[in-house]
């Protein structure tokens, strides 16, 4: 199986970008599942039901979150009625939503999402590697296909988490910091891993954002709006093929290869 893991989609550059070039990348590539981060796809914060939807309709399967997934109020209500949007699994109990998701690929072949989300430098939430062990025993045994946004600001938590995942799940992708890294591997035990998948949206900016107001909290400390940058567009992602020799753990897909994908508008 072929999955496309897009990263975090960021305002309505992002979002143009999926709807122009999406259609035709999973045709190139022969992709049987496209995955996506999505919590800043409401011009850069959040995201809303008219959003979640629009980026369904572009092909993505699943959507997970992060840190802004309940920026808009609106989700709040939303979300607990829509499965195929996420939120972090270890967020405290009550939170609306789930962090985990399980189905069936374009090939037929079931897949789950798990969404977890870093301690370090972000707000207390529940242990993300206790939560990954709860969530991981609620996949059925015939779903072999697992993969895990691992939603951090920490590079060492991220790799932390492949480690500990390494040889029980498919694929560990980091997301959260908008600026993708370059090592991408199979771990020993059969786990695909990249410490982030970037950023899919406009590039001329910082993460995302329009250069001249972070530019000035930094200078001066004063706060600012921040807006949407707008130039060089960019899909940034990440193309996993699972292994049909290789088995991990309970029989789960290992990983046969992981690559690098940036895609620009122009």
């Amino acid at each position: 199986m072929r999955i496309l893991f897009i990263g975090d989609i960021v305002g309505s550059p992002g979002r143009q970008i999926l709807r122009e070039r999406l259609t035709d990348l999973v045709a190139l590539h022969g992709v049987d599942l496209v995955l996506a981060n999505c919590e800043n796809a409401a011009s850069g914060f959040g995201i809303t039901p008219k959003l979640v939807e629009e980026l369904l309709d572009c092909g993505i399967a699943v959507l997970s979150g992060g840190n802004h997934i309940y920026d808009r109020r609106e989700i709040l209500d939303y979300i607990p009625h829509q499965p195929r949007l996420l939120r972090p699994a270890n967020f405290p109990p009550g939170s609306p939503g789930s962090g985990l998701f399980v189905g069936a690929a374009r090939n037929g072949e079931g897949f789950a999402l798990l969404n977890l989300q870093g301690r370090t430098f972000m707000q207390p939430i529940d242990c993300p590697f206790r939560t990954a062990e709860s969530e991981l025993a609620r996949i059925p045994a015939e779903v072999r296909t697992i993969i895990v946004d691992m939603h951090a600001e920490a590079t060492s938590e991220k790799q932390a988490m492949g480690w500990y995942l390494d040889g029980r799940v498919t694929a560990v992708v980091g997301t959260h910091t908008h600026v993708p890294t370059a090592d991408e591997q199979i771990l020993p035990g059969g786990t695909a891993y990249i410490t982030d998948v970037g950023m899919t949206g406009p590039h001329d900016g910082i993460i995302g954002m329009e250069k001249s107001a972070i530019l000035g909290r930094f200078l001066d400390g004063l706060p600012r709006r921040f807006e949407v940058a707008a130039g060089n567009v960019q899909i940034n992602a990440v193309l996993i093929e699972t292994d049909t020799v290789r088995r991990l753990a309970g029989g789960r897909a290992a990983a046969h290869s992981i690559h690098r994908l940036r895609i620009r508008l122009d």
